[in-house]
């Protein structure tokens, strides 16, 4: 355990799930009686197991991240490591002091003041009152929250509350860092900082153990990426990779995914925590044709219409050069975004656009038609439009969102409008060169050494 700050076996995690309290009587009272006139015991409960067999090493220094989709276990195994729930079975060892964010305000009281829960929640830590007062400073000026911290939590907005949440585990320079998703709460200033503070620690370290939905934030945090299923665990490797997996687990159609399941956990099993996920690419299932270019379960769940004011956008799709309608693009392939529909009103100065959105909503790119500052001077109603746009494929690997709509320079000037019409995904390829949102590079970095 020298260089082990986390080391979890074979841990599982069973609740009892009873349909009436009445069962819940009844497992306390009779299966001692029928035990003691010699019958067997009957079992008044479901059994529901939020984690099966989960094992993982977490080095000192190392950020591991853990992504799944809801339901699938992380919350309680962050619990079971910091000792706020007890396992079922296997184990859990840890080194060195703990400091967690679980849950939004987890730990205050509401109705102290914020000073109050700095010093109540550092004494918990293990810090002598001396080292808070030295540190109080500091724990204040992170959280920039003014003269709140002399107010009652109670007063305190979310994004408030977590702000003193993480200047306190964060300022206390723990061994382990725990963080839940908490960070979703801030705005994007104090989440820079926060990211700022994580990589501090790093640095300095500390283990961190950091959950959340943001691909994004995983990749550029994390060494290592724990993947779990339903309380399995499917992978535990590079981050890049275990991002690639989920994305392709989470879209995957029903019928196919308990396949994908199976033959990744079937890949990571070979060689323990030391395999490299990317030797997962030799499995028939993660082979990129398994959807070709078309994958049925990229369905957005966020799409918004607006009011129909004179025109209706019937549908918005990508189109490959063979004329196929695809949702799965290759990188460096040129593509035609199209906006179809029709006119039900007469309109002056009419324009068209289309935007691409990134998973959290960043508008990556896109195109008007005709260009800014130009009209289609009249449109007539009863007229089809259809508009496209071609695009190069040059965004990285991730999944995207697009959208559209219709203009006017007269009253309404929203002629229609979708949002998150439709969903694509870039495919990996072999060799990343480039990291972020899109690929702007040309050709191999030239290095020189004096």
């Amino acid at each position: 355990m020298t260089n082990i700050a986390i080391q979890v076996k074979n841990l599982s995690k069973c609740y009892q799930i009873y349909d009436t309290p009445r069962d819940r009587l009844k497992q306390f009272v009779l299966p001692g009686v029928k035990r003691m006139i010699g019958k067997l015991p009957e079992q008044y409960f479901r059994e529901f197991w939020a984690l099966q067999d989960v094992s993982f090493e977490v080095k000192k220094g190392e950020t591991v991240g853990i992504i799944g989709c809801n339901g699938s276990g992380k919350s309680t195994l962050l619990q079971l490591i910091c000792g706020t729930l007890n396992p079922t079975s296997g184990s859990i060892q840890t080194s060195g002091r703990i400091a967690a964010l679980l849950e939004l305000g987890s730990g205050f009281n509401p109705e102290f003041t914020g000073r109050e829960n700095v010093y109540m929640n550092a004494t918990v830590l293990g810090l002598a009152k001396e080292e808070i007062d030295a540190r109080f400073d500091d724990i204040a000026a992170f959280a920039d929250i003014g003269n709140f911290i002399e107010q009652s939590v109670k007063t305190y907005s979310s994004g408030m509350t977590v702000r003193l949440a993480f200047a306190v585990q964060a300022m206390i320079d723990p061994d382990i860092f725990v963080v839940d998703e908490a960070l979703a709460v801030g705005d994007e200033k104090f989440q820079r900082k926060c990211f700022a503070r994580l990589e501090d620690l790093k640095s300095k370290g500390s283990s961190i153990l950091f959950v959340s939905h943001s691909s994004s934030s995983i990749v550029e945090l994390c060494d290592r990426t724990l993947l779990l299923d339903h309380g399995a665990r499917i992978m535990f490797g590079s981050a890049p990779e275990a991002i690639r997996i989920y994305q392709k687990l989470m879209y995957s159609p029903v019928e196919s995914k308990k396949l994908l399941i199976q033959d990744c956990r079937a890949a990571d099993m070979l060689d323990g925590n030391k395999k490299d996920a990317i030797q997962i690419e030799s499995t028939s299932v993660f082979n990129e044709n398994s959807f070709d270019d078309f994958d049925p379960g990229l369905v957005p769940d966020t799409t918004t219409v607006y009011p129909i004011q004179g025109a209706e956008i019937d549908s918005i799709k990508i189109y490959n050069t063979q004329g196929h309608v695809v949702n799965v693009l290759q990188p460096g392939v040129c593509y035609q975004f199209v906006v179809a529909g029709r006119f039900f009103s007469n309109f002056a100065g009419v324009f068209f656009g289309i935007h691409i959105k990134s998973i959290s909503g960043v508008e990556i790119t896109g195109q008007r038609y005709p260009v800014e500052g130009a009209f289609i001077e009249q449109v007539e109603a009863g007229k089809l439009f259809k508009v496209s746009f071609g695009f190069k494929m040059d965004l990285l690997p991730g999944v995207y969102f697009v959208g559209g709509g219709v203009w006017s320079s007269q009253e309404p000037s929203c002629a229609h409008r979708i949002l998150d019409a439709s969903m694509f995904r870039v495919s990996p390829i072999n060799i990343p060169v480039s990291f972020g949102y899109v690929d702007m590079s040309t050709n191999t970095p030239i290095v020189e050494l004096f």
